[in-house]
């Protein structure tokens, strides 16, 4: 990509909350790390959280985080430059890598319910999701990811029922190779899953001078939940 390319994609992420890159990886990399996905996970992996946080969340989302388990194969994501770059323009120099997050929802599942990544009190304080897509996002497999867009920008996730429709949201069914970058503070969500599972990778990163802890508190319409202790704090 080149120098204006670049910058136009930075503005356009600053401006909305969210970017949406298709064909950014090539398909034969994202079946080769769709299949590493699913010779992790099988077909039913066993939940990660606690029934109370599934119940108030609305969340059915199995995560898995490669690295810190020695796996190696998200590497060509990583390290590839065309995001390096892409990703210092929108975060500024010093930012920094924080986990690569595999994402695994079960046919039939609830996806995800509104939510902030990180608290929204301090806007220079906030996570970069860098999420990409092993596989086609479609009406028939579900999982469409929603946003609400410009709600990076000093708007605390307001109270409500934690799956409902808002006026202007956004919704996107990546194709296989899409790269969505989104501001951790836009206010986003997952549709149910369909008859099929659901995959998608979110490499996230921050920028310099962020807390590395600054996605352990997510907040939701409901509650703020601390992944650390697995607890609900408000």
């Amino acid at each position: 990509m080149h120098k204006l390319e670049i910058e136009n994609y930075a503005r356009s992420f600053w401006e909305n909350g969210y970017l949406v890159l298709e064909n950014f990886f090539s398909p034969r990399l994202m079946e080769y790390l769709n299949q590493v996905v699913i010779n992790h996970f099988g077909m039913n992996p066993d939940w990660e959280h606690n029934d109370e946080f599934i119940n108030k969340s609305k969340t059915e989302v199995v995560p898995w985080f490669p690295f810190r388990e020695g796996n190696r194969d998200f590497v060509a994501v990583e390290e590839d430059q065309r995001l390096l770059d892409l990703t210092e323009e929108v975060l500024g120099s010093g930012w920094q890598n924080l986990y690569c997050m595999a994402m695994f929802s079960k046919a039939g599942t609830k996806g995800q319910a509104w939510h902030q990544d990180s608290p929204p009190e301090d806007g220079r304080k906030f996570n970069l999701n860098r999420l990409f897509y092993t596989h086609d996002i479609t009406e028939e497999t579900g999982g469409e990811i929603i946003i609400a867009p410009k709600t990076h920008i000093e708007q605390p996730l307001t109270s409500g029922a934690p799956d409902e429709d808002l006026e202007n949201q956004l919704v996107l069914r990546p194709k296989k190779g899409t790269l969505v970058l989104l501001h951790g503070h836009a206010w986003h969500r997952v549709l149910p899953v369909g008859e099929k599972f659901r995959v998608s990778v979110n490499s996230r990163a921050i920028p310099k001078g962020t807390p590395e802890d600054i996605t352990d508190i997510a907040v939701y319409r409901n509650m703020r939940y601390k992944f650390s202790t697995r607890e609900v704090i408000n």
